[in-house]
């Protein structure tokens, strides 16, 4: 069974996670979601009130909009998250708001960070896990070791980064090398 590390539990990685679940159905995968916050969301995190749930924030995006030039591209994650509830339409106005024409925006009922926790939902059997900050990554075998600032090293036979490109260009070891040739 292949073993697949995913850094970053945003958008990104868990919407990568569920992809590779629903896309690869057949093939035995172990997939890993590895975020160096508390939760997941990345940039797209929801904030609670600890006194009152009811009461959030939004520290990414405040809603969401399916332009026009990607509608039938992206429709059925919009469809998807529509059903699921996880998605409904603004309906409010929005001050300073310039809508495009046969653009629609969304909010998300829940909290920004829904959406990425109904990826993670969808990536069935994932681990997930958090306060892993990667720092150094090494090809050693053919196998991908990935260290983080506590615990041991392990070994992934794929590694997806899913992270903000400054946070990839602080990582060590022989992924250095590897970004240094994409780059040229």
């Amino acid at each position: 069974m292949a073993r697949v590390l995913i850094v970053g539990a945003g958008l990104t990685g868990s919407l990568c996670a569920a992809l590779l679940r629903s896309e690869l159905p057949q093939r035995p995968l172990s997939i890993a979601l590895w975020d160096k916050a508390r939760g997941a969301g990345g940039r797209m995190a929801t904030s609670r009130s600890p006194h009152d749930p009811r009461c959030t924030a939004d520290l990414g995006a405040q809603y969401i909009t399916l332009r026009p030039a990607y509608a039938q591209k992206h429709r059925s994650f919009y469809e998807d998250l529509l059903t699921h509830g996880v998605l409904k339409p603004l309906t409010a106005p929005v001050e300073g708001m310039v809508m495009e024409e046969g653009s629609h925006n969304f909010v998300t009922p829940q909290g920004i960070s829904s959406i990425v926790k109904h990826y993670l939902t969808e990536s069935a059997d994932a681990d997930v896990f958090y306060d892993y900050h990667v720092t150094q990554i090494y090809l050693r075998d053919g196998k991908w070791e990935v260290c983080k600032k506590t615990g041991s090293p392990e070994q992934f036979d794929i590694v997806v980064l899913t992270i903000p490109v400054p946070q990839i260009l602080q990582l060590e070891g022989d992924i250095v090398n590897i970004s240094a040739k994409c780059r040229r």
